[in-house]
């Protein structure tokens, strides 16, 4: 009787639990995750001549996807992402600048380790704050790093950076050409995709799903016993060991580094990247990456003065109607007119 109780329990336990049902779902992999990925290999033969904006685009992608795990999933407040960027940039950059290291997989590695530890010790300070306070450290600690990197001019260029960064072959085979960035691309969107499944592995599971539970609602988190301090410093350090992969990508693909990569101008870019696509949302990123720089490369012709002004009034309309960007825009369209069709479809054609 009691087995025959446990299986009926079993068995009704999924239709108990819509929660976790939903969560499944999302799990599960649906056909059109493969468009980004079959667009990336589609843009690599269709434009040839602009493989260096797929690398940037490429670059700037996974820098926004590292900020969405930390923003997004875990609520952490932060304007000073490109601390982390720069790190791995530079690490990158002295790596190859002075010949100790210029097998370029490793060293991205090693740009994920110096970014992870300092995203480590920096959250060991920052994360017991919060709100504009959170805020306010993050960006003194990128002002922190950027002052650090100009004043030790000897080492790191100063203000000139280290230009004609030599990089091995990938594989000992695949040589980057400075002129044809063909290994370049391909080597960016292995090395996005890697990153991409981890970030998608993570947040499906429980660590994940305790990173949305501190975010919505941090006190009832400390009630049930959860860590939520030593979880959202571990998802720090991870966020910021993929932005320095990002800015360590940077830094090869274009054989050079300099003070922009530790700049406001970059931390702003990648939230306006989030806004638009849409934060705490794994394609977010994608999207946001994709039509900031095509405005910014096509009002840059139009109207190379003021092209900020088209962009700035796109970034209002998102704020105003879309407050979870396009991605959030869409999926409420699909909730609100996407239920209707499907019911239409499932009913068949009225009566006349």
């Amino acid at each position: 009787m009691s087995v025959a109780v446990s299986r009926a329990g079993d068995a009704a336990a999924p239709i108990a639990n819509p929660a976790a049902r939903a969560l499944m779902r999302r799990h599960r992999l649906r056909w059109w995750e493969a468009l980004p990925w079959l667009a990336g290999i589609a843009f690599y033969f269709a434009f040839p001549d602009y493989l260096s904006f797929g690398c940037d685009l490429i670059v700037t992608i996974l820098f926004a996807l590292s900020l969405d795990l930390a923003l997004g999933y875990a609520g952490i407040i932060t304007l000073g992402h490109a601390a982390f960027f720069g790190t791995g940039a530079y690490a990158v950059g002295m790596l190859a600048s002075y010949n100790v290291w210029t097998e370029p997989i490793t060293a991205l590695l090693l740009a994920a380790l110096a970014a992870a530890v300092i995203g480590f010790l920096s959250g060991l300070v920052l994360l017991r704050t919060a709100g504009l306070t959170l805020l306010m450290l993050t960006l003194c600690t990128m002002a922190l790093l950027e002052q650090a990197a100009n004043m030790g001019h000897a080492y790191t260029g100063g203000f000139d950076g280290l230009p004609s960064l030599p990089i091995a072959p990938v594989f000992g085979v695949f040589e980057f050409n400075p002129l044809y960035a063909d290994t370049q691309y391909l080597f960016a969107l292995g090395v996005l995709f890697a990153c991409f499944v981890f970030v998608r592995t993570l947040v499906y599971s429980p660590f994940g799903q305790s990173l949305t539970g501190i975010r919505e609602n941090i006190l009832r988190m400390h009630a049930i016993g959860s860590p939520v301090r030593r979880r959202v410093l571990v998802c720090y350090t991870i966020s910021a060991a993929l932005a320095g992969i990002a800015g360590g990508l940077w830094a090869q693909t274009n054989a050079y580094v300099n003070l922009s990569a530790l700049g406001l101008d970059r931390a702003a870019t990648v939230l306006i990247v989030l806004i638009l696509g849409g934060y705490g949302r794994l394609y977010g990123a994608f999207i946001g990456a994709v039509i900031y720089l095509a405005l910014e490369h096509f009002l840059a012709q139009i109207y190379p003065t003021a092209w900020q002004l088209g962009l700035g009034l796109l970034l209002v309309l998102i704020a105003l109607f879309a407050r979870g960007g396009i991605l959030g825009l869409g999926e409420a369209l699909w909730r609100r007119y996407g239920g209707k069709l499907s019911q239409r479809r499932r009913d068949g054609p009225t009566a006349p």
